[in-house]
């Protein structure tokens, strides 16, 4: 982290200070903004970064020598849970009476990316006459804003998984007209063996999910239930993948086909309405920015599914319109979200996204999803891969 100029943001937002946590990797967060994973930290250890001063890491005594040197500031020891309680006292008491500082809490646990310190340390804190406001804001500023690496690095992700979909899509088809039999799962590893060729890597296989198993958001393709993709099926496939650099982001896709050249109009019709849906969230996105406003992350899930209310679907959007985008394909920054949390974080220059609306009718054997990522550029938002207008005629 830029120390002095996260120390600006805390005189700016009159916070005195950012106290991280961590204990046994609990709060990712944490580990992540000093950048500790893989080191031998199993003890409870605590990170200050004052309003002005040196910061200051608070670790058990048999890992003093183990805390990383790359994290700046002083280094003091706890040995007992006495010495610990001492030691944060005097860290906390230096901060001034009344003091308020950012931790990764958020009130109720409305934000659950961003509710990583337990209750218990909560009161901990808060029984030096510490005030704990959410260190959300921050988080999203020093931590999760891409550089110009990490774009770039998207980038080679999403053409690598763009021209996957595109070969798994054709994959399909050639199948099909040679009468052979194609199973969900197949496609599968045919992509996870495109994402391995790339040299792309991902937390999970990609979803290849046909007809009424696309009416569940979270499929999983499974061996013990093999599904063959036929003449006159809906085939929904959503991949994503990173590169294997410790600071490679994610690309996120959903992509949506049918096996045949005249699509059913319900099918036609489901479509229409999520991309239409994609769309609006979009121009949502990019109006602001014209206007020079900033958006708040549930502001743009209010205009995605008002609009697929309109059309009578509103009860059939069972999800958030996206997720932040990092490291992780589920980042710690704003996602785009009325409905599982109403996130009021802000959509600020550097970070990323994905528009994800769907419309899932398993019970009439179809489910629609159409997915794209945004970076929000300093000149405007960008999408840097295509964008599905119409259903891939498989």
């Amino acid at each position: 982290m830029d120390i002095p100029a996260l120390q600006r943001a805390l005189a700016e937002s009159r916070l005195d200070g950012w106290l991280l946590y961590d204990f046994h990797g609990q709060n990712p967060t944490a580990v992540s903004a000093l950048d500790l994973a893989g080191h031998m930290l199993t003890r409870r250890w605590f990170y200050l970064v004052p309003r002005a001063g040196e910061p200051v890491a608070l670790v058990h005594q048999i890992e003093l020598g183990s805390f990383p040197r790359h994290v700046p500031g002083a280094r003091r020891g706890y040995s007992s849970w006495q010495s610990l309680r001492g030691e944060l006292s005097a860290l906390l008491g230096g901060l001034g009476p009344r003091a308020r500082v950012a931790m990764e809490y958020c009130p109720e646990g409305a934000i659950p990316y961003l509710s990583r310190v337990d209750g218990g340390t909560l009161e901990l804190v808060r029984g030096y006459g510490v005030e704990v406001v959410s260190s959300a804001e921050l988080v999203q500023r020093f931590l999760c804003r891409w550089d110009d690496a990490q774009v770039e690095s998207h980038r080679r992700a999403l053409a690598a998984i763009d021209a996957a979909k595109d070969e798994a899509f054709q994959r399909i088809g050639a199948a099909q007209r040679k009468g052979e039999r194609i199973l969900e799962t197949e496609v599968q590893r045919f992509l996870m063996e495109r994402f391995a060729a790339a040299g792309l890597e991902t937390d999970h296989p990609p979803i290849v999910a046909v007809n009424g198993h696309a009416g569940d958001p979270h499929y999983v393709p499974s061996e013990a239930t093999p599904t063959p993709i036929e003449r006159g099926d809906l085939v929904l496939i959503d991949l994503w993948a990173r590169g294997t650099g410790p600071r490679d982001v994610y690309a996120d896709i959903t992509w949506v086909g049918y096996c045949g050249e005249k699509p059913p109009a319900k099918v036609q019709e489901v479509f229409e309405v999520v991309s239409g849906a994609r769309d609006v969230g979009l121009a949502t996105v990019e109006q602001a920015f014209r206007d020079g406003r900033t958006l708040q992350g549930w502001e743009v899930d209010r205009a995605v599914r008002d609009f697929i209310w309109s059309k009578g679907y509103g009860e059939r959007f069972v999800h958030r319109t996206g997720h932040s985008i990092g490291t992780n394909v589920h980042g710690d920054g704003v996602n785009l979200d009325d409905l599982e949390t109403h996130d009021t974080r802000t959509l600020v220059p550097g970070l990323a996204f994905s528009i994800e609306p769907g419309v899932y009718l398993p019970d009439e054997g179809l489910g629609v999803r159409c997915e794209i990522d945004v970076f929000l550029a300093p000149d405007g938002p960008k999408v840097f891969g295509k964008i599905q207008h119409e259903l891939v005629r498989i």
